[in-house]
């Protein structure tokens, strides 16, 4: 993997979350019978996972990676937005940290699920696990917006301009 499809995700999260910023609180925080209940919680999730396997796993930089339901619960678009801007810089750091190393296992236990027992798995294998993890999520986000009554913005990296695909 290269930074750059890195770059079309981020450009597909960027054109969810702008629509999701349109949306009020109540329709924010409606919460459906699947997913991680709400758009919101949903989003939350989503750079969770980044948060826990690259930023606690893979980098060791925290320890407590995921938010209380509290913390949760009082979360604006704004904070979702910064969320996700340290889940990037988490990639990158990923990137810039094991590039030659992608392939080679991290054997411990998850620092946010103490007693789980060790885990080995590969900074590529985590890095893929984050964004089709997100992909999948934003399915969902997808379908909770119909069930609002608004139409989903295109997500898909194939629905990116064209210029998007030029090599950098």
């Amino acid at each position: 993997m290269e930074k750059q499809e890195y770059e079309w995700v981020k450009q597909t999260r960027h054109i969810l979350l702008n629509q999701c910023r349109e949306l009020n609180e109540k329709d924010f925080t409606k919460e459906f019978g699947f997913g991680f209940l709400s758009i919101r919680d949903s989003l939350v999730h989503v750079a969770g996972c980044y948060h826990a396997w690259l930023g606690s796993f893979v980098l060791s930089e925290t320890t407590s990676p995921l938010f209380t339901r509290e913390v949760i619960n009082a979360m604006q678009m704004d904070d979702i937005q910064r969320y996700f801007q340290q889940a990037d810089i988490y990639v990158d750091t990923v990137f810039e940290q094991f590039t030659d190393k992608f392939d080679e296992i991290i054997e411990k236990e998850l620092s946010w699920k103490v007693g789980s027992g060790f885990v080995r798995q590969t900074p590529y294998q985590l890095l893929t696990h984050s964004i089709t993890h997100e992909f999948h999520h934003k399915g969902q986000i997808a379908g909770m917006l119909r069930l609002l009554g608004y139409t989903p913005k295109n997500t898909d990296i194939l629905g990116l301009p064209e210029k998007s695909f030029a090599k950098q």
